[in-house]
């Protein structure tokens, strides 16, 4: 007897997903889509050449926000292609092979965006407890230690899911519920034994993205104990004030994020079409929005925003 082809347990695609019913005017439905990458990749490159030819903006604090801006363009032109694919040409096929490296890259980008934000964090408390000796804590090799920490720890916790994924079998239906792929939906259409990735997905949610919130959470318990032991009330809101860009910066980050992880985790049968618009906030809104914010609450990049489109 012949022996029994599995290949045909084995699609060789993914299907991606755009919004279902609505596949008719994905033309129209493109545009704010297309515009809100333009202007994500537009205003963090905007920043990044700002911050590299003044030389005034040469300060730990805008060096970090370089960094933010660098995972923000990541994050923006790992998921463009397959998002505009989907709604300009209706291509909704990936590759296994190109849906791992995708969300590998997603995946690590988001990493990296959370342990900047914790190091901005870090750079608040040491401004606000410690302003005189700010620059000297803060040096130019201890920051791009810190970025390099960073870099590594996205890429060393993120390289084994691909690889496990790519040891499964995939005999589901093979159809994803966002344009774009993620580990925790990709892992469910395998129909071989995926307790290894739900442990190891369980235990990076914890040991990254959760130590790292908490950790931004105790650097503003010791900011607010800092400000409180201002003197002058005038004094305390102008340190207070130097945080709210951040603070705004991480809500748009987490809440997202933690919106759609109790989602995938805890909802059974969720709304298709409220998956979908979680996951293209989670996805499209920080790199859109993080410029924006910086742009409107910080003076020095602002000014030199106005200097750029007045000259």
């Amino acid at each position: 007897m012949p022996a029994v082809n599995d290949t045909k347990f084995q699609p060789a695609l993914f299907l991606l997903t755009g919004i279902p019913g609505l596949e008719d005017i994905h033309v129209w439905i493109s545009i704010p889509f297309c515009l809100m990458f333009i202007i994500s990749i537009l205003g963090n490159s905007l920043i990044l050449i700002i911050i590299k030819k003044d030389p005034t903006l040469h300060e730990p604090m805008y060096i970090f926000l370089s960094m933010l801006a660098t995972t923000d363009l990541g994050l923006s032109l790992s998921t463009l292609p397959t998002t505009l694919g989907i709604y300009w040409f209706h291509s909704r096929e990936i590759s296994h092979n190109a849906c791992f490296a995708q969300l590998f890259f997603i995946h690590t980008f988001t990493l990296i965006q959370s342990s900047v934000l914790l190091c901005m964090a870090f750079d608040r408390f040491v401004a606000i407890s410690n302003p005189l000796r700010y620059t000297s804590i803060l040096t130019p090799s201890i920051i791009a230690k810190m970025g390099l920490v960073s870099l590594l720890k996205g890429v060393t916790l993120i390289l084994p899911l691909p690889i496990l994924l790519k040891q499964h079998q995939y005999c589901k239906e093979s159809i994803l519920s966002q344009s774009y792929c993620l580990h925790q939906e990709v892992m469910t259409t395998a129909c071989s034994d995926i307790r290894v990735n739900i442990i190891y997905g369980f235990f990076l949610t914890v040991s990254s993205r959760g130590l790292d919130l908490l950790l931004i959470l105790v650097s503003y318990v010791m900011i607010f104990k800092s400000v409180l032991s201002i003197a002058s009330h005038g004094n305390r809101l102008k340190a207070l004030n130097t945080c709210v860009s951040h603070i705004c910066v991480v809500l748009l980050f987490y809440t997202p994020h933690i919106a759609l992880s109790v989602i995938y985790r805890f909802v059974k049968n969720p709304s298709q079409i409220f998956q979908i618009v979680v996951g293209n906030v989670y996805m499209l809104v920080p790199p859109l929005m993080n410029p924006i914010v910086y742009s409107v609450k910080i003076q020095a990049i602002r000014a030199r925003i106005i200097r750029v489109f007045v000259k």
